[in-house]
Order: C-alpha cells, then sequence, then structure tokens
C-alpha cells in the first residue's frame, strides 16, 4: 500500500479511528490493532510474504527469549549466528540470489569457458533490506546485554511489524521503539497536529519534487545516448532531488504517521544537501542506516581504534557493504566505493568529524566560503548518484564520458524540457524552505508555533493545491526495491 494512495487515506483514519476510539486505554488492544493493520497493509502488496516476516519475526522472538535463560557463552554465540544466518539468509536468497548466479557465470566467460545459469523467478519481498535490520538489532542487543528480551509476543510483532516504517524505514533499534509498545500511550492533541504537518510535507516532497524529477530524469537516463553533456548533467541533477523527495518525503510521512498513534521515530534525514564535506553530508543522509552499519558493523570489525590501515579498511567495508545493501548490481558496489574514496581524504586530514554544527546557524544566508563547500559536496554527491541511477557499470561510464565532453557546454535539450522549468522553480521554492527550517526537524516544523493562523493556513492550502497541480507523475517510492 502506498503513502501517497487512495488506499492508503481511507486506510489511515479507520486504524486511527479503531485505535484511539475503539480501545483507548487498553494497551493490548491497541497494540492488537496496529499488528493488524501492519498486516494489512504489507499483505496489500503481496500476502504471502507475511508469511516471511512472521518467520523472521517469531525467529527473533524466539531466540531473545533463549538468549536470557543461558550465560554459556558458547550457547549464546550460537543463538546469535543462527538469528543472524537465518535473516542474513533469508535476504541473500531474495535479493542477491540471481546476482550471484549471474556474476559467477561471468567470472566463467572471463576465462574462456561458458557457463549457462538461469535464472530464478524470485521476487523480492518490499522492504525485506528493512525489517531484517530492524530485527536484527534486537537479537544483537539482548545479545549484548544492551537490553532485556521481552515476554510480550504483541508488542515485539507489532514493533517489527510497524506498518508506518516497514517497507522503507526508518530502520529502527529495539532499544528505541520497542518499549514504546509496552507503555501506555494517551492521545496528544498537538503532537498529532503536527504529525499531520509532517505528513504533508513529506507529500509534498514525494509528489511534487520527487515524482516530477523522476519524470525527466527517466527520459534522460533511459535515453542517455542520444543527449548532450548538459542534458545528461540536468538528468543527474534531477535524479539527486528525486531520491531525496522521495526517500526523505517517506520518512517524513513515517514519522508523522507514527506520530499519529503516540510513537516516535527516530529521525533519518537532517538537510543533507546543505553539508559542507562528505562526512558532514553522511551524518545528515539515511541517519538510520548509517548509524546501524557504525553499530553493528564498523565497531565491532575495531572501527577506528586500531592502526590507521584497519581503520581505512573498515571504512571501505562499510561504505561497500552498504553500497550492496541497496541492490544486488555492481552499480551499488561502484557508488560505495566512490563514497569511501570521497571519504577516506577527510579520515587521514582528521577533517571528517569537522562541521557538527548546523550551517549558518543563527544567520539568514551562509558565507561565501559555506557557499563554495556546500557546492563542492553537492557536486561530488551528484556524480556519485550517476552510478547508484545507472542500469550498469557501462552505462554509468558512457554517462559520464558524454558529461565530461565539450558537449557540456551545450544548451540542454530533451522532450518535456520546457516542462522541467517548472521543476527547476519547484525545486528552488522547495531548498529555500529546506534551508529556511534546517534547524528544525523538518523544514515547515516551526509554522505550528506562528500565531498568525492566516499565514499558517494559507502556507498549508498552498502546498495542498501545487500537490493536487503537479502530482500526476505518480511514482512508486524508490526504496521499495531495496
Amino acid at each position: 500500500m502506498l503513502f501517497n494512495s487512495i488506499e492508503f487515506a481511507l486506510f489511515l483514519p479507520l486504524v486511527f479511528i479503531a485505535y484511539w476510539f475503539i480501545a483507548p486505554k487498553n494497551l493490548k488492544a491497541q497494540n492488537i490493532i496496529i499488528l493488524l493493520s501492519s498486516y494489512v497493509f504489507y499483505g496489500w502488496w503481496d500476502w504471502r510474504f507475511l508469511i516471511l516476516i512472521i518467520f523472521s519475526s517469531a525467529i527473533d522472538y524466539s531466540i531473545g527469549l533463549k538468549l536470557s535463560e543461558t550465560t554459556n557463552q558458547r550457547n549464546r554465540k550460537l543463538l546469535l549466528y543462527t538469528s543472524i544466518f537465518v535473516n542474513l539468509g533469508l535476504l541473500g536468497f531474495f535479493k542477491y540470489c540471481n546476482f550471484f548466479l549471474e556474476s559467477f557465470s561471468d567470472a566463467f566467460t572471463l576465462f574462456g569457458q561458458s557457463l549457462e545459469t538461469s535464472r530464478l523467478d524470485i521476487i523480492l519481498p518490499i522492504g525485506i533490506s528493512f525489517y531484517t535490520f530492524q530485527t536484527l538489532s534486537y537479537t544483537i542487543d539482548v545479545y549484548r546485554n544492551k537490553m532485556k528480551p521481552t515476554k510480550d509476543l504483541v508488542s515485539f510483532f507489532a514493533f517489527v511489524n510497524f506498518f508506518p516504517q516497514l517497507v522503507a524505514g526508518p530502520i529502527e533499534r529495539a532499544v528505541n521503539l520497542l518499549p514504546q509498545f509496552q507503555k501506555k500511550r494517551s492521545f496528544n492533541y498537538s503532537v498529532a497536529i503536527d504529525g499531520l504537518r509532517q505528513i504533508l510535507w513529506g507529500l509534498f516532497k514525494k509528489i511534487v519534487i520527487a515524482d516530477n524529477c523522476a519524470k525527466h530524469a527517466n527520459i534522460i537516463f533511459n535515453n542517455s545516448e542520444e543527449y548532450s553533456g548538459s542534458t545528461l548533467f540536468l538528468g543527474a541533477l534531477f535524479f539527486t532531488f528525486q531520491i531525496y523527495g522521495d526517500f526523505s518525503g517517506y520518512s517524513d510521512i513515517a514519522i508523522g504517521t507514527s506520530r499519529l498513534f503516540g510513537i516516535d521515530l527516530k529521525k533519518n534525514f537532517a538537510f543533507p544537501y546543505f553539508s559542507r564535506n562528505i562526512g558532514e553530508f553522511w551524518r545528515r543522509w539515511h541517519i538510520s542506516l548509517s548509524t546501524w552499519f557504525k553499530d553493528y558493523l564498523y565497531i565491532p570489525l575495531g572501527g577506528s581504534k586500531s592502526n590507521q590501515w584497519i581503520t581505512l579498511r573498515n571504512i571501505m567495508i562499510v561504505f561497500l557493504v552498504s553500497g550492496f545493501w541497496h541492490g544486488a548490481n555492481w552499480t551499488f558496489l561502484a557508488w560505495g566505493f566512490i563514497n569511501a574514496c570521497y571519504f577516506i581524504p577527510l579520515l587521514l586530514t582528521k577533517r571528517n568529524r569537522k562541521h557538527l554544527d548546523t550551517i549558518a546557524e543563527g544567520k539568514t544566508l551562509p558565507t561565501l566560503k559555506e557557499i563554495i563547500q556546500i557546492g563542492y559536496t553537492f557536486l561530488l554527491t551528484i556524480l556519485a548518484w550517476i552510478f547508484f541511477r545507472a542500469e550498469n557499470i557501462k552505462h554509468a561510464f558512457d554517462y559520464f564520458s558524454e558529461i565530461f565532453s565539450s558537449s557540456l557546454l551545450s544548451i540542454p535539450d530533451f522532450p518535456g524540457r520546457r516542462d522541467s522549468l517548472i521543476t527547476l522553480i519547484l525545486i528552488i521554492l522547495f531548498m529555500v524552505f529546506e534551508w529556511l527550517g534546517r534547524n528544525n526537524e523538518y523544514a515547515i516544523e516551526k509554522t505550528g508555533e506562528n500565531k498568525n493562523r492566516i499565514y499558517r493556513w494559507t502556507l498549508y492550502y498552498s502546498i495542498i493545491i501545487i500537490i493536487v497541480l503537479y502530482g500526476a507523475n505518480q511514482q512508486e517510492f524508490i526504496y521499495f526495491q531495496f
């Protein structure tokens, strides 16, 4: 079920009414409503994969209980490895099986041998990468004694299957989200209104920015051999805003929807395109995934506490795994490698932890130096996204070769060029609001504190009108494929 669909527009109010009016004071009943609603939400796409997510939930619930029953370190490790093997095994089969089969076949071809392999007819379950990491965080934290396992089956299943963030995050930690299903929740009007405001902004990001950018990016990327370097660069720019509007828009809708039910999810994006270097960008982009890899991969590998070569190895592993997490394609590994190459010089010069503050804090405009830093970082990001969007490695290199040619100085020309001007104006408007709201959880958060009711409602209705006027290019969320 898509957030930007009629089905969800009907589904959400029904769940809200059942949650607060049928079971306003019964915690168990509220969790059951959340769980059943989550299964409807997820099963709307393909009910058969409910079996998979229920199985994964049951495995980790059982292993959590078993971990609390034994102090034998060998047995505890065996239980942890069982959880990791089952979860990553399922993820690997559904997401990477065909990739490894094809890569194995290609390897033989390089040595002059022919090996025929057939692709398996495997459907990738939506959100498997997200809920796999979420439930793994539970067993790992229980193993590390960072939290006690729960015996409440319903609350645990509600934690794993919570529908707002089930299929595209944020990837929540058990230590943050699970306890919220175990304590009484009461309706808070101001929190709910703020949730609706964040949903509205998320819909604007998705429907107006991401979907309109997708229309132009798809035309250019899918026919890249026909266009000039300037047109291809424009296509990369459109994709850069498409993926940001799409993914951060989903996170905003998920966080806002959760607040309607008295649940707080972690912030997943912090205005990353205003970053002054790549280190800052990765602290602001897909925060829930970046911190997951830091805590459950980078630090266990040794982090930065060993010698410099080990640290560089760990950084490279994290970025490569992060790239591979996004999809079974060499382009994602290349994207991860490129970002590692961006990041490593900062680490070597000890500038990776620079810029922990908000840019131009307390000021209206950035300094010239900050503008140059933002522009340079943004350009690096655009170029890396080309690998993320390309069909394969050859497509990416062909795309780059045309960008870095004399045609880069020509005027962009492609079907829909005039419409793209409107999209660029909408992007500029969007980024102005993002800049003005960069100190907030989301761009228009503080409008709720404005005492001028006319201003507030003019803004809200303007956003709604723009969504209606420019919402004809509906696209599926990009991260559904991951």
